[in-house]
């Protein structure tokens, strides 16, 4: 089974631009394609630059789309003009974060044109994009994956989940892991620091012991450093975590925890910070718990 020799890859934000930089390190032949055009552009000179998604994918083996939500990936590629310019026996790797019912959608829709499709979104964030370690979770057929493996294995760890929507059924698994995590860590630092204690000496030593993770980690320094910078912004989290909670409530599930997560998002991003980290959590919470005689949410 021959690897993939022609790339396609739509969509050059935070996380795509780090990943064809390693796609292009590893020696990948790529069309670039970004909706604002500057971005791809900055790759002139190591890649061609399409001016439309249909010439990104005419004639790519493989297209890797990493677009920002479902209605992006619909904006994108499937139209019709995009859609009839896939080569059939190409190989679709949508590695966005999408409902499940969007991506088996797809899945049918892209195999009416002769294409494979892999739902395989990421986690790890822009340092785990750049570094080469996203955790990638795919859905869909072992023998298709099989195929572009070797390529996506220069982006980080490949884990087939199951069939084509599992991919992003595992997403949503560890963003609701991640949301919680995140209102955790935030909720203990806050609790140590106001209580007295010296917060960068308690995230130290909590790391040691059955609370250390990875959030506590990264994120736990972003907090002491009040360091926002967006790796993945908060309006993303809550855009996932209403995915959360729409496939919950198809399901039949109560998922209390995520809704918590959901409800102290969703304020941090009216109050702004939407383009924020989400780390940038601790902030709701520094409002929710002003310091006395300083106003409180009420008045904020």
């Amino acid at each position: 089974m021959s690897e993939p020799r022609s790339i396609a890859f739509l969509g050059i934000g935070l996380m795509g631009h780090r990943m064809v930089t390693r796609l292009l390190a590893a020696g990948h032949s790529l069309t670039v394609w970004n909706r604002t055009p500057g971005k791809a552009r900055a790759f002139a000179d190591r890649a061609r630059v399409a001016s439309h998604p249909g010439e990104a994918v005419a004639g790519a083996d493989l297209v890797i789309t990493m677009l920002e939500n479902g209605d992006a990936v619909e904006q994108v590629l499937m139209q019709p003009d995009v859609l009839g310019a896939l080569s059939p026996g190409a190989t679709v790797v949508d590695m966005s974060s999408i409902s499940p019912a969007m991506a088996r959608s797809h899945g049918v829709r892209l195999a009416s044109y002769g294409v494979q499709y892999l739902d395989a979104p990421v986690s790890g964030g822009t340092l785990g994009a750049e570094q080469g370690r996203l955790s990638i979770m795919a859905g869909g057929d072992p023998v298709h994956l099989a195929r572009v493996e070797p390529v996506l294995q220069g982006l980080g760890g490949v884990i087939r989940v199951g069939p084509v929507g599992a991919g992003q059924l595992a997403k949503l698994a560890n963003q609701a892991i991640v949301a919680c995590n995140i209102a955790a860590v935030a909720e203990a630092l806050l609790l140590a620091q106001r209580g007295g204690a010296d917060p960068v000496a308690v995230r130290e030593a909590l790391l040691g012991g059955f609370a250390g993770s990875r959030v506590l980690e990264l994120h736990g320094q972003r907090m002491l450093a009040r360091d926002f910078t967006p790796g993945a912004p908060a309006r993303i989290q809550l855009k996932d975590l209403n995915m959360i909670l729409a496939e919950a409530e198809a399901g039949g599930l109560t998922l209390p925890m995520s809704r918590q997560a959901l409800k102290a998002f969703n304020n941090l991003v009216e109050q702004g910070h939407g383009e924020l980290d989400h780390s940038s959590l601790l902030l709701e919470l520094e409002r929710l718990n002003p310091v006395p005689g300083e106003p409180g949410p009420e008045n904020s």
